[in-house]
């Protein structure tokens, strides 16, 4: 089975991270929309039990119409209030609500009936046969308004109660979202960091395999690499080779043979101005890639490489011709391309042959010239 890109999986923690944090903002929105509109339905004062009673203006009005009639003496006038203010606590009283559920009402009802007759009759009133016509239904309210108290403290103690236990739920489901939320985002930071590391160790394989372990710089792989990189534009190959290398680390060992090649990896880089770049092609050849457009260049290269080993003046005991280490050096520039550096490196080769072959110690370059043929960039030698 065929593991998912790591990209996907970052994607995947990173989604179950924001999902996680979304579900804890949703849960407190929610909180928020149920508890909010609660709250303000129970205290508004909107016809529900907080508001003020029904019964309670009701009675005030039995009462006014009480004091009214009690006055003396009564006039019409006062006949006509204490009507109006009976009518009024009427249409209160008369309620469903109250009916139903509370037996004194439909009495008290009958009584203020009776009352409202003698009233619109112009019949006298005796106090006795007013107290006993309004008391009663006075009485009546007051206990409605006692069990709607205590109903209202009932419906407030089940509502802090109820709003509690929901708070809590919501705490906990808050904690534990938050929780999971952190936990799958340091499972992500965790993938995230492995993928890098593991980035990172394969980019440094990738450098250890195109590089030479001894000096550091590139191998013969990073050089067909970087050819087939620029391919098309036109480059210098210089190929240096150390003379009786095999001598140096007969004479001194291979311990010294290696510092050597430490050494000289250093001042080829240096003598070029750390415009090639460089690899150690094996044993004691080394090679440098840079940009060229001729020959002349190309020269003053190898000229600067040779001189600047002289002047260091390096001791090689085993030398049959010099006492310092020595270089020979071949070069050519080519075509960047498979082709184009198959022929530059034969060349070089060549030039190098010819410098051995002369007595060491010296550079050539070989002659070559880029023409256009067909549209396409190739490299012709002499």
């Amino acid at each position: 089975m065929i593991p998912a890109p790591r990209w996907r999986r970052h994607l995947g923690w990173l989604w179950l991270s924001l999902m996680s944090f979304t579900l804890l903002m949703l849960l407190i929105a929610y909180q928020t929309r149920w508890v909010y509109p609660e709250i303000h339905a129970y205290f508004s004062q909107a016809g529900n039990l907080t508001g003020q009673q029904l019964a309670t203006r009701s009675r005030d009005y039995l009462q006014e119409s009480l004091d009214i009639l009690l006055a003396s003496p009564v006039d019409d006038d006062g006949r006509d209030r204490a009507h109006f203010h009976l009518e009024l606590a009427y249409s209160l009283f008369d309620i469903g609500l109250y009916r139903n559920e509370y037996s004194c009402t439909r009495p008290s009802l009958a009584a203020l009936d009776e009352l409202k007759v003698k009233l619109r009759s112009g019949e006298s009133l005796l106090p006795g046969d007013l107290r006993h016509s309004l008391l009663s239904p006075i009485r009546c309210l007051t206990e409605i308004e006692m069990h709607q108290l205590d109903r209202r403290s009932s419906v407030t103690a089940a509502f802090v109660e109820d709003t509690r236990r929901h708070q809590g739920q919501v705490l906990i489901g808050s904690v534990v979202i938050f929780v999971l939320g952190l936990a799958f985002w340091w499972m992500h930071e965790r993938h995230r960091r492995s993928a890098e590391r593991a980035t990172r160790e394969s980019l440094e394989w990738m450098a250890r395999a195109l590089s030479d372990p001894l000096t550091g710089v590139g191998n013969r792989s990073a050089l067909h690499q970087d050819v087939l990189a620029s391919k098309g534009q036109p480059m210098g190959l210089i190929l240096i080779d150390i003379d009786f290398f095999k001598q140096y680390n007969d004479h001194l060992g291979h311990p010294d043979g290696d510092k050597l090649l430490r050494h000289l990896a250093h001042l080829i880089d240096e003598t070029l101005g750390r415009q090639a770049r460089l690899y150690r092609m094996g044993g004691d050849e080394f090679a440098a890639l840079i940009d060229c457009v001729d020959d002349d260049v190309l020269a003053g290269h190898c000229e600067r490489l040779v001189k600047e080993l002289r002047e260091a003046a390096l001791e090689h005991p085993a030398h049959p011709g010099s006492p310092t280490v020595t270089f020979s050096v071949g070069a050519a520039c080519f075509i960047a391309g498979q082709a184009g550096f198959d022929a530059g490196y034969a060349a070089a080769d060549q030039a190098l042959y010819r410098v051995k072959a002369g007595g060491r110690d010296g550079w050539q370059v070989a002659e070559a010239k880029v023409v256009a043929d067909s549209g396409d960039l190739k490299l012709e030698r002499s």
